[in-house]
């Protein structure tokens, strides 16, 4: 089966995440909806099931609540069509209405709408398999405009596991109020006798509440050298983009090495450190200057003539 967004709002057309999410800001007493795609990509004629249900954010993931679990956002949302009947390469368009009540209070919600199909048991037994696929709602409530996302990327660490699969393990702190799905990828250079490796994506699944810090992961051929290498990273989450540099080595296998700081442009909370620093010390040296004038000019005044 296959299920996707038909459509995104013109303001979040360059979004790669508003192409497929439903990912929305409303005040309450607002009704939108939006359309989505499901296909059937088997063989043989299906019968699919479509509803609403729950979602959380929790440790670092988008967890889906288990069958028809309800929550204040799946209660909000309503399908002009529940079921479809659909032969093999067959596809219909269902119509997703997300209605937010005017009492609804401020903050951000999930929940999934989801295309499910029952295969009947094997003549072997009586379980029945519910396989589904959906797609994520982001649907964040309140009044004036869409609260800010943000992120900021920390220190790296690199590790080997027992196999000798090299890995590198990213600091990511959610300084906004919106949900991140994280991606991006690493690039190796500066290795060994000039050698070069990637670009290797991140692996995908890392999802931050607001307020919320975790890691995204990254790993690389087993036979990679130690190094030393420069990294240089670049982390997204829809349309907010961050990146830094730093220099790792990977340690022996079943080890985890040494830690060391991403420095980047501004948005790395290291490049705000950074140029922080850089602006103290530049007033330092200003006052210093100009304390030393207004010191020579005095004694020039008390010297007699």
């Amino acid at each position: 089966m296959g299920i996707r967004l038909v459509e995104a709002p013109v303001e979040r057309r360059e979004d790669p995440r508003a192409q497929r999410y439903i990912v929305d800001h409303l005040p309450p007493g607002t009704i939108i909806r939006r359309q989505v795609r499901v296909t059937n990509q088997t063989d043989a004629r299906q019968r699919l099931e479509l509803y609403p249900a729950a979602a959380i954010l929790e440790n670092e993931r988008f967890q889906f609540g288990e069958g028809r679990t309800v929550n204040e956002l799946s209660s909000w949302i309503s399908l002009d069509r529940t079921s479809l009947d659909l032969g093999p390469g067959d596809e219909a368009r269902v119509k997703v209405s997300i209605g937010v009540p005017p009492e609804a209070s401020r903050g951000e919600r999930y929940a999934v709408v989801w295309a499910s199909v029952t295969s009947k048991p094997r003549p072997s037994g009586n379980v029945r398999q519910i396989h589904r696929t959906g797609i994520r709602l982001y649907l964040d409530v309140g009044l004036g405009g869409e609260p800010p996302s943000d992120f900021a990327i920390g220190k790296v660490t690199p590790a080997r596991d027992k196999q000798g699969q090299p890995s590198v393990a990213i600091e990511v702190a959610n300084t906004g109020e919106r949900a991140l799905d994280m991606t991006g990828e690493v690039t190796l250079s500066e290795g060994p006798a000039g050698t070069r490796a990637g670009p290797f994506e991140v692996v995908k699944g890392t999802t931050l509440a607001p307020g919320v810090s975790g890691t995204v992961l990254v790993r690389f051929p087993r036979d990679l050298a130690n190094g030393p290498w420069k990294i240089d990273v670049a982390l997204a989450s829809g349309m907010v983009k961050r990146s830094g540099s730093s220099k790792i080595t990977f340690p022996n296998p079943g080890e985890v090495g040494e830690s060391s700081n991403l420095f980047g442009p501004l948005g790395t909370r290291w490049g705000l450190l950074g140029a922080s620093l850089a602006v103290g010390l530049l007033l330092v040296v200003g006052l210093a200057v100009v304390a030393r004038r207004s010191h020579r000019r005095r004694v020039g005044a008390d010297t007699p003539r």
